[in-house]
C-alpha cells in the first residue's frame, strides 16, 4: 500500500526524536539505529493500523519502546560467553539411552498409584499449578502438594535417582522429576 506523502513526511520528521530516544533507551548508538530503523519497517509495515488525526510521532515512539522492550526481556534470558567457559560446562548425554530410559520411567510411573501419578502429571510435565490441579482433582491444595512429593520421592526411589541430571536428556522428564532427592 503506497504510503500518503504527507504520512510518509511525518514520519520522516520523527526520526531525529526517535534516535535520541532510543539512544537514552540503550546507551549505544549503533543499536539506537538499529531500533530506530526496525520501528521505520514496522510502522511502514503496519501503517494501516495508524489512525489518520492521531498522533503519528506517539505511535512511533510506542512501536519502538515495545521493540526495545521485547528485545531486552529476550536479551535478559541469554547468557553471554564470550570466552566459551559456559559451553565447556554443559554436557549432553548421548540420545540413544533416552529411549530406553524413557521406557524405564513409564514403567516407574505406572508403580505409582492413580492418585499420584495423576497429580505428578498434571504438576510436572502438564504444567498445571498446584492450585490448577487440585481444582482439576476436586481435593485440597495440600493433598495435590503432598501426592506430587511422595510420587517424586518414590520415582526418585524406583529409578534409582538422585537428582535431576541422573536422568535422561528429556525435558518433561526432568519437570517431572525436578525436587526428588
Amino acid at each position: 500500500m503506497p504510503i500518503d506523502d504527507a504520512v510518509r513526511q511525518q514520519i520522516l520528521d520523527t526520526i531525529p526524536s526517535l534516535r535520541a530516544f532510543a539512544i537514552s533507551l540503550c546507551g549505544n548508538v549503533d543499536r539506537a539505529d538499529d531500533l530506530v530503523q526496525e520501528t521505520m519497517v514496522r510502522a511502514i509495515a503496519n501503517i494501516d493500523s495508524f489512525q489518520p488525526g492521531t498522533n503519528m510521532s506517539a505511535w512511533l515512539f510506542t512501536i519502538l519502546r515495545n521493540h526495545f522492550r521485547s528485545e531486552y526481556r529476550k536479551r535478559r534470558r541469554e547468557v553471554e560467553d564470550t570466552d566459551g567457559h559456559y559451553a565447556d560446562s554443559l554436557k549432553s548425554q548421548p540420545e540413544q539411552h533416552g529411549h530406553i530410559e524413557f521406557g524405564e520411567f513409564r514403567q516407574a510411573l505406572a508403580q505409582l498409584p492413580s492418585d499420584q501419578r495423576e497429580a505428578l502429571i498434571l504438576v510436572g510435565a502438564s504444567g498445571f499449578s498446584y492450585e490448577e490441579a487440585a481444582h482439576i482433582c476436586d481435593c485440597a491444595v495440600g493433598t495435590i502438594k503432598s501426592r506430587v512429593n511422595r510420587a517424586r520421592n518414590r520415582l526418585a526411589e524406583i529409578l534409582h535417582v538422585r537428582d535431576g541430571e541422573d536422568f535422561g536428556p528429556d525435558e518433561q522428564t526432568r519437570a517431572v522429576l525436578a525436587g526428588s532427592k
